[in-house]
């Protein structure tokens, strides 16, 4: 098997455990503050990485590493994860899928800003198009009734496009899992106070749907589906992979009525 098809092969892995980031988000918010939710998934998963770069023996990264390191936190970690559970507050998470459709035309801008890629033409077709179908719907669902949780899921894409990018030119030297690694290392200090500041007064009426979204974004979402996304990435290319994510909010709309009975 070829490293192309390898990349496609972990490319797909990790947009289909990402599918259900948003509806187990949605889940999550429904008890837990979103500022309290992004920042103690953070610290789980940072707390998972750091197990995980300490029983590989990792290196500490090069000093040329750290800004791209940086970006991935700021996009990935902290601007995605924030932005997404502030926007389910206002919308629903069948309806916020769909914006996932414009991820891949975010990611191919910001991987030929930052990595140098030359997609061609049938690709900017086809990213434009998608992207004018997510644009379609948006408008014909009148906003789905909320103005300020659309403009959260905008910058939730642009930011989002940014880490993808940067995380995956990084992947190619620095590695797939050491990359997210690193970058939810970063942020551990600040997620972990924050998540000190914004705990809740009491548990005991946190339902058992909204710790399963927690569990899944902690664990998957922040980790387990970055480590095969960068690696599909870094190995298939930026845009090329990338357009997965096209596929992205029909599994997105499937696991949001599989788990939240939404239609």
């Amino acid at each position: 098997m070829n490293e192309n098809t390898k990349g496609w092969i972990n490319g797909f892995i990790g947009m289909l455990i990402f599918s259900a980031s948003l509806p187990a988000t949605r889940a999550a918010v429904a008890d837990f503050d979103p500022v309290f939710l992004t920042a103690v998934r953070a610290s789980i998963a940072a707390v998972l990485g750091v197990v995980l770069l300490f029983v590989y023996r990792e290196k500490l990264p090069e000093k040329s590493d750290i800004f791209s390191i940086f970006i991935v936190a700021i996009g990935v970690v902290i601007g995605f994860p924030l932005l997404t559970a502030l926007a389910l507050q206002h919308i629903s998470a069948s309806y916020s899928v769909v914006f996932i459709g414009l991820l891949p035309l975010s990611t191919a801008i910001f991987g030929v800003l930052r990595a140098g890629e030359r997609p061609g033409l049938p690709f900017w077709v086809f990213a434009i198009i998608g992207s004018a179908i997510v644009a379609g719907f948006a408008l014909s669902s009148g906003l789905s009734g909320s103005i300020l949780g659309n403009a959260y899921m905008a910058g939730a894409i642009i930011i989002c496009g940014f880490g993808y990018a940067e995380g995956a030119r990084l992947a190619r030297t620095l590695g797939g899992w050491q990359t997210i690694s690193w970058a939810l290392v970063m942020s551990l200090p600040l997620m972990a106070l924050l998540a000190i500041f914004s705990w809740p007064n009491s548990f005991a009426a946190i339902g058992s749907g909204a710790w399963i979204g927690l569990i899944y974004v902690s664990v998957f979402s922040m980790l387990v589906g970055f480590i095969f996304w960068y690696r599909g990435l870094a190995m298939g290319g930026i845009a090329a992979v990338g357009q997965l994510q096209l596929l992205q909010p029909f599994f997105g709309l499937m696991f949001a009525a599989v788990l939240l009975g939404v239609t």
